[in-house]
């Protein structure tokens, strides 16, 4: 096992520790500069006022994301409950392809998108993109990255971690979202509830 001197993982060898951080700093920039900078820039540009109905649900899912994949570095660090090491690979390509997806969905949503959940006027329900077969296609996006993250890091404790965590605040997100934007937009909206699933398109 290589120990890496810039990510707390150890992993099976220098490259994957190379492969694994590329991809994780790539994932947090994306967050940085997607999720938060352009939003805000749009949103400045265009004088948008948000009206915020998040009841902390953003920072529920930041504290539990962020302490979640500190506990599953401690995992891959202890070498406990590890996982076969050809696991890493999948695991990196879960990662990009929820990079992918959450940003693709940011990009879909424009000046829709806000890290808090808020409405504002003029906004209206996105059908195009994933948002035909779900509601939710970046928190999607998210857990696939999550879920990448516990098998490169060849562990399944981490994944169990990391999966537990982010439901639990997702379901929480997801629950303040959904009764926001059905006070916003009444029996439109619990139509397109009825007609898509939550994350997963027909299953969930």
């Amino acid at each position: 096992m290589v120990m890496s001197p810039w990510l707390p993982v150890s992993l099976s060898t220098t490259t994957e520790i190379v492969l694994f951080g590329i991809a994780f700093f790539i994932w947090a920039a994306s967050e940085i500069i997607g999720s938060i900078i352009l939003p805000r820039i749009r949103h400045c540009r265009a004088g948008t006022k948000l009206e915020r109905k998040d009841k902390n649900s953003a920072l529920a899912v930041n504290l539990g994301i962020i302490a979640s994949i500190y506990i599953a570095f401690g995992f891959s660090l202890v070498r406990v409950a590890v996982l076969p090491e050809w696991v890493f690979y999948p695991g990196i390509a879960l990662m990009f392809g929820g990079m992918i997806l959450r940003q693709w969905s940011i990009a879909i949503l424009g000046g829709f998108f806000s890290v808090m959940v808020s409405v504002q006027e003029g906004q209206t329900i996105i059908r195009k993109g994933p948002y035909r077969f779900i509601r939710h296609p970046s928190y999607t996006g998210t857990l696939m990255t999550l879920t990448g993250i516990g098998l490169a890091v060849q562990s399944w404790g981490a994944l169990l971690t990391l999966l537990i965590v982010s439901g639990i605040v997702y379901r929480y997100r997801i629950s303040v979202e959904e009764k926001a934007l059905v006070e916003q937009f009444g029996n439109e909206y619990v139509a397109y509830v009825h007609d898509t699933k939550k994350l997963i398109p027909f299953i969930l």
